[in-house]
């Protein structure tokens, strides 16, 4: 059996950190890692949706990881997503996160062309064979990438032993279980869509990456304590609660992440930039929905933590 601990529990999506010109900021890229490290949680997924990966150059991705890893030393799991849509860049973002030496590597599939099963599976194993020494998670997201992990393709890739699990981001809950059931213990499944926290860990989620842990970390620790301490009441009032925060942070103008970054200013006085085009920035109107949004998140962590 494979020691798997590392990687259970909340684990935020790591935020795409710009200066004031749109760049990389290596600076509050480290900034950010620091906060993710007072607030407690177990690690970091680096480069991932949440990073605006999709508009990030290779170079712009490895100046994020390398000053992530300057910060974490060890305080944190650091799994980097080093999928790009062609498999030299992403074989040399794996061998760079090795480098690194990240706890894992993770990919979603190839987007755009629709490739059948056999080739999906030499992309991941092409990337892995790039990381030889480091544990390889799936990231199945089909709404975003336009395929889906199928059992069979589960099957085939854990044939390659550094795959440790799935980070599964499709909407129902019962794939969690699927992957899970097929896998067994000996690996590990992580929850992604925010809003079934605890639906994926009740039905066999070990762990949760997410994209909106980052703004409220105490909020989602505290459900994963209520959780596991067997209070699924409280846990589900937290759900509850986030979920509304969540509906409140995806009603505007501007993408989601931009809404996020204006929360972390107000909130924490953490500045990491806005979000990269195309994505939509903040308008006017958005002012008032990032006001209600902070303020529902203050009154969460009262109710429940302070």
């Amino acid at each position: 059996m494979r020691n798997l601990d590392k990687y259970k529990g909340v684990i935020p999506a790591f935020y795409a950190c710009y200066d004031d010109e749109g760049n990389i900021s290596p600076e509050r890229v480290r900034t950010l890692t620091k906060y993710f490290i007072e607030k407690g949680v177990k690690g970091v997924y680096v480069n991932g949706s949440s990073g605006e990966c999709i508009y990030q150059s290779v170079e712009d991705k490895k100046i994020v990881l390398e000053n992530v890893m300057e910060e974490a030393q060890g305080k944190l799991t650091v799994i980097a997503h080093v999928a790009c849509n062609n498999t030299k860049d992403s074989k040399e973002l794996a061998a760079h996160a090795e480098s690194l030496g990240v706890d894992a590597i993770a990919a979603i599939p190839p987007i755009y062309f629709r490739l059948p099963e056999y080739a999906i599976a030499e992309y991941w194993n092409d990337i892995s064979s790039a990381a030889p020494n480091t544990d390889f998670v799936i990231y199945n997201i089909p709404q975003l990438a336009g395929v889906a992990l199928t059992p069979s393709l589960f099957a085939e890739m854990r044939k390659n032993p550094n795959v440790i699990g799935v980070k599964n981001s499709s909407m129902p809950v019962q794939d969690i279980q699927i992957f899970k059931q097929d896998a067994g213990e000996d690996y590990i499944i992580f929850n992604g869509p925010d809003e079934q926290f605890i639906s994926g860990r009740l039905i066999g989620a070990e762990a949760g990456i997410g994209g909106t842990y980052g703004v409220m970390p105490e909020l989602f620790l505290k459900m994963n304590e209520y959780f596991e301490n067997g209070d699924l009441d409280q846990a589900r009032n937290i759900q509850y609660d986030i979920n509304s925060i969540i509906y409140k942070m995806v009603s505007g103008h501007g993408n989601m992440y931009a809404v996020i970054k204006a929360i972390l200013r107000e909130n924490e006085d953490l500045d990491i930039g806005s979000v990269r085009k195309p994505l939509a920035e903040l308008n006017d109107e958005d002012e008032k929905i990032v006001k209600e949004a902070s303020q529902m998140i203050r009154d969460a962590r009262a109710k429940y933590i302070d």
